[in-house]
């Protein structure tokens, strides 16, 4: 009992529920790493209670909690065409694992009983045929909420405590009146007439993400898998420029949607998976259009024959995977550009304009951008895995004195400096261009759950993660064995202690060109499967971090950047995390063949108590395409590879049965005037996501050409080409951008949700 205290002190869970509701003991050897990692000793009962007389006693020696939340309406946090929503709390006191404290006036988040949560992506147990909404949370609009109160210190402290709040622009307001205090991170210091001292970060938010000004439908497509005639192997940022510049002009979309484009990590082979990459904050310069960079028209006719062989490599790359069947290959497309790059930036002087510009980044992104350069540097010379590198290179402070000693070293980190900045702006090309093609969001940007343990994120950073520890999923009925991802976790009181600058610092990059952030697996924000290393994932637990600190941070830097917030909340989740997700005005998404009565009839959701604050599709990039789905290809697919838990045909029975329901429903509706066919059921599928309440629509893009491939079959690895597939016609042929924007069955689909969308007096197509 006495180590259960000490764990739940820590918001370390001693039992969780899976799906079935059986409480399951965790393992006291798992709930001792854990403590462990989170540098509490628990290893004896003597070190038990010793540790937990000590968190008691500081509980009651502390003036402050690590952190306050303050959620103030009245900030534009409402967002045009969202309803205001008010919060009764002045602020919350809060620890970092989210555990309600005395110091509070509306606690956090209490410990709901745990259940278990859907993979993300990789290795994983796929969301797709086992994903309902399991806490069958209500749909709709989120409740309302009575008046904020002001802004006030903690109403506990003792009678002459003297405070003293610095906002994050260094102003000093001494006292307690905080009626004047901005929005933002700020620093709160406090001593009681006894000499006690404390220190507390202080997140004054407003109350809800911006909402979007009008219903609206999109795009949804993996970046790498959109090749054009301009494309060297894979999908790039001119890519997305065109495809939003003609989705948003000539179909009226609003948004775009892509994969992770972080950088990944270094060396080949390289993972292509976009959700375990290196460092979450940058961007991968394998994104880069080499041809749209300004000092590539300046390349010198000495060098023209060094270049035209790059480009003709670059176009056989490209003509492998359009013409000769061949699988994106990341590594190679890499190497090609890495030449090019290295040509461009060695022999082209940067003019006056362009370097101040590069100046002005680098003192934008500071200290992170050197370190991650600095890693990609030292990658090169000794390998991705920096555990392994020479004693005094394995943390960034030490190997900034090897930079500084080895000129050669020096240049290149330079050098990846210079990726970074001409990445970041051709990101915001791409902006730019899906604003100027009157898109109501713009591009959607996509947040992975974690990184790499032996990447550039976790080397800079790695007082922050928890040593030992890999993100996972509990057993659940769909896979028995549960899930280990591989990535490490932050450690919640690291990031409190730290006023959670890794997380806002991660925030604002992604957010700098954004319409909108999707969070994959955005359940993490509560909680997350912890599993010690060497231990089995079934043997891990659930810690839970503080969510209304977390919630906090991304409201207000989604409101600094005027972007939308969607979480990818598939899966089982928790009771009562979609509800508060959705009073801080973060959209869920709906995927339509798991919007089924669930609580109830079991039969499909009606599609008017579908909830309006979400993505609704009909598809993921690791669940079937739509044709796959309606053909029941899906079915054999899994078969094949040895995914099917049961009989073949005893499997296809079930899958024929549930697609002749949905078939049925959309007749009734009148979805389907056209009758049955591919094509008019793939229309009939998206009338119906139009018939919801839904203020996001979207489509995938594969199934806008009948493509029946999925992008990631999560349970298989060399098993299914994951990640190397470019969007391919009916027939499995690759299409180009170009070959897909002359579609007419691309343009019968999109032209209809145009129509459906479109606000008034907008030009047909």
């Amino acid at each position: 009992m006495t180590l259960a205290r000490l764990a739940a002190r820590h918001g370390v869970a001693t039992v969780h529920s899976p799906a079935d509701g059986d409480d399951v003991p965790v393992p006291e050897a798992t709930v001792v790493a854990v403590l462990a990692a989170l540098g509490v000793d628990a290893s004896t009962p003597e070190a038990v209670t010793a540790a937990l007389e000590a968190a008691e006693r500081a509980d009651r020696e502390r003036l402050l909690p690590p952190t306050l939340v303050h959620w103030r309406t009245g900030d534009g946090g409402d967002g045009p065409g969202a309803s205001p929503r008010e919060d009764a709390a002045p602020y919350r006191g809060t620890n970092p694992y989210g555990d309600a404290n005395p110091y509070a006036e509306a606690g956090p988040h209490g410990d709901a009983a745990p259940h278990g949560d859907a993979a993300p992506h990789g290795d994983a147990a796929p969301h797709g045929d086992a994903v309902p909404h399991a806490d069958s949370a209500p749909h709709g609009e989120p409740p309302a909420h009575p008046r904020d109160a002001p802004l006030r210190p903690p109403s506990h402290l003792p009678p002459g405590t003297r405070l003293q709040v610095t906002t994050e622009d260094g102003a000093v307001v001494l006292g307690d009146d905080w009626s004047g205090l901005p929005l933002g991170v700020h620093t709160v210091e406090a001593e009681a007439p006894d000499g006690r001292t404390a220190t507390a970060t202080l997140i004054v938010s407003p109350a809800r993400v911006p909402g979007p000004a009008r219903r609206t439908y999109g795009l949804l497509v993996q970046l790498y898998s959109l090749l054009s005639q301009r494309s060297w192997g894979m999908g790039d940022l001119g890519d997305l420029r065109e495809l939003a510049t003609w989705a948003g002009r000539r179909h009226g979309a609003g948004f775009v949607q892509v994969n992770p484009l972080h950088a990944g990590v270094p060396g080949a082979p390289a993972d292509p998976s976009p959700y375990r990459p290196s460092s979450r904050r940058f961007p991968d310069p394998v994104h880069l259009r080499i041809e749209e960079i300004p000092e590539y028209a300046l390349i010198g006719p000495e060098r023209r024959e060094e270049l035209d062989r790059i480009l003709a490599d670059a176009a056989e790359l490209r003509e492998r995977v359009l013409g000769k069947g061949a699988l994106i290959d990341r590594d190679a497309v890499w190497e090609v550009k890495r030449r090019a790059l290295e040509l461009l930036l060695t022999t082209v002087e940067l003019g006056p304009g362009r370097r101040a510009d590069f100046h002005d980044f680098l003192a934008g992104r500071g200290r992170a951008l050197e370190d991650h350069a600095t890693y990609q540097a030292l990658a090169e010379r000794h390998g991705a895995h920096w555990r392994s590198w020479p004693e005094a290179l394995r943390t960034p402070r030490a190997a900034e004195a090897a930079v500084r000693a080895d000129p050669a070293l020096a240049a290149r980190v330079d050098f990846h400096c210079r990726l970074a900045w001409l990445t970041d702006r051709q990101l915001a090309a791409a902006a730019g261009a899906a604003r100027e093609a009157g898109m109501a969001v713009g591009i959607v940007h996509d947040l992975a759950v974690g990184v790499h343990p032996e990447g550039s994120d976790a080397w800079a950073g790695q007082e922050a993660f928890a040593a030992g520890m890999s993100v996972g999923a509990p057993p659940d009925a769909f896979n028995a064995r549960g899930q280990d991802w591989g990535l490490p976790p932050w450690r919640p009181d690291a990031l409190a202690a730290a006023g959670y600058a890794p997380y806002r610092g991660l925030l604002r990059e992604l957010l700098r060109h954004a319409g909108a952030l999707r969070i994959d697996h955005v359940m993490g924000l509560f909680r997350l499967w912890w599993v010690p290393e060497g231990r089995e994932p079934t043997e891990g637990t659930y810690v839970r971090y503080d969510a209304d600190a977390m919630l906090a941070v991304l409201v207000l830097e989604a409101h600094r950047a005027g972007a939308l917030v969607i979480g990818e909340d598939l899966g089982t989740v928790e009771p009562g995390v979609r509800e508060e997700l959705a009073r801080r005005g973060v959209f869920g998404t709906s995927v339509l063949w798991f919007e089924r009565d669930w609580a109830g009839t079991g039969r499909p959701l009606p599609p008017e108590e579908w909830r309006a604050e979400c993505v609704a599709t009909a598809t993921t990039h690791d669940l079937p395409s739509t044709a796959a789905r309606l053909s029941g290809d899906h079915v054999v697919l899994r078969h094949r590879l040895g995914l099917l838990p049961g009989d073949l045909e005893r499997e296809r029975s079930a899958d024929r049965a549930e697609t002749a329901e949905w078939r049925g429903l959309f007749e009734r509706l009148g979805l389907l005037p056209e009758g049955p066919g591919e094509e008019a059921e793939i229309r009939a599928v998206h009338r119906y996501l139009l018939a919801t309440p839904a203020r996001m629509v979207g489509v995938w893009l594969p199934d806008a050409v009948g493509d029946r491939r999925p992008q990631n079959l999560p349970g298989t690895w060399d098993e299914y080409p994951n990640w190397r597939l470019p969007v391919a016609g009916p027939d499995g042929q690759p299409l180009t951008l170009e070959q897909l924007a002359a579609s007419p069955r691309a343009h019968a689909l999109l032209s209809e949700l145009h129509a459906r969308t479109a606000p008034p007096g907008a030009r047909r197509v």
